[in-house]
């Protein structure tokens, strides 16, 4: 009886304090729409370092657990399914190609934002369009859920 006591009590303390702490718990409701979409702007400029920098590790740390990525040929479900499809990109001393937000939208609730901007090769010419959709998984932590590459018309070409 005294064992159920205990646990009955310590049941209804944890409820308490998580009630209480709930608040606290929730987005910080003082940060503007404004600087949100600054923080969202300045984590896609941070991911987008990670393939000048030639770093697939810092690459990862962007990525959602549950991150999907639309490829040419399959779409990729998950971290370690991005992860293991990028790592090709990062091989090699000189990237690919580059990526840089213009355009950052965040929902008025703060939880999820939407980046998009050109994707150049390595001689600047654009060549693709991005948009990626980032997740607050914590007060100031961004992680990509969802990106899409759109190839860009070569008008040059007949």
């Amino acid at each position: 009886m005294r064992k159920n006591l205990s646990r009955l009590f310590f049941a209804s303390s944890l409820g308490l304090a998580v009630t209480l702490a709930g608040p606290a718990l929730a987005a910080d409701s003082t940060v503007s729409n404004s600087d949100l979409a600054k923080q969202v702007m300045q984590t896609e400029t941070a991911f987008a370092k990670t393939m000048e920098a030639r770093d697939h590790k810092a690459f990862t740390e962007f990525l959602a657990d549950e991150t999907i990525f639309f490829s040419t040929k399959k779409v990729l479900h998950g971290k370690q399914e991005v992860a293991t499809a990028w790592k090709r990109f990062y091989e090699g001393p000189a990237a690919p190609f580059s990526w840089a937000p213009e355009t950052v939208e965040v929902l008025e609730s703060g939880k999820l934002a939407l980046s998009s901007g050109p994707v150049r090769d390595p001689q600047g010419k654009l060549v693709a369009t991005f948009t990626s959709i980032w997740r607050q998984e914590s007060p100031g932590v961004w992680r990509i859920v969802f990106d899409k590459g759109n190839d860009v018309c070569d008008c040059a070409k007949p």
